[in-house]
């Protein structure tokens, strides 16, 4: 596997709904860049979705971060603890976010919630948040081949159902990355 030291930080409400947390991982294991994240990201993300989720557990959770952790070994920032005090954003819930992005040396902060992580807070660290589909343009314009081969990658292994080309760039579109889908879509052949 190739490996860049470009690291990105998945803040927890991209790695929320489980499509674009598999599409985020298969991103990920192309090598094109250091994918992120820590407990507390972890602890967030499966909070939320068991609140909204009565239908999963705990326990089914537990077992999907325990693959993202052994599937890119390194992901699992540490240590950043210590940084959160002296963080200051808009909601002081996300500066374990911030800290972790600092700890990791990350340039990039995967999220959707940019106004949480204003420039004038990420700046002076270097850093930077990225809407996920921007993150995913401007890998486009870096590696198309790995972008493609993620979504292949993805699609591919869902099973129960299949599902098709087109509804797997539905899926895309409807959370919200149309400049992923505009880019996939020169390669739907390859999907």
């Amino acid at each position: 596997m190739r490996t860049s030291p470009f690291t990105a930080v998945y803040d927890a409400c991209v790695l929320y709904p489980a499509p674009l947390r598999d599409f985020l991982m298969w991103l990920g294991l192309s090598g094109r860049f250091r994918a992120r994240w820590s407990v507390q990201i972890h602890d967030e993300w499966k909070r939320n979705l068991l609140k909204n989720r009565p239908d999963l557990t705990a326990g089914q959770l537990d077992r999907t971060s325990a693959l993202m952790d052994s599937a890119i070994p390194g992901a699992l920032v540490t240590g950043h603890e210590v940084l959160v005090e002296g963080l200051t954003l808009p909601d002081p819930d996300d500066r374990h976010v911030l800290a972790a992005a600092i700890r990791c040396h990350a340039s990039v902060i995967v999220t959707f919630n940019d106004r949480d992580f204003p420039v004038e807070a990420l700046e002076p660290f270097g850093l930077e948040a990225q809407h996920p589909d921007l993150f995913v343009e401007n890998l486009f314009d870096l590696d198309q081949a790995a972008v493609v081969a993620a979504a292949q990658r993805q699609r591919r292994q869902l099973k129960h159902p299949p599902i098709d080309v087109d509804r797997y760039l539905d899926i895309l579109l409807r959370l919200g990355l149309p400049q992923t889908v505009k880019g996939l879509v020169a390669f739907r052949s390859l999907l």
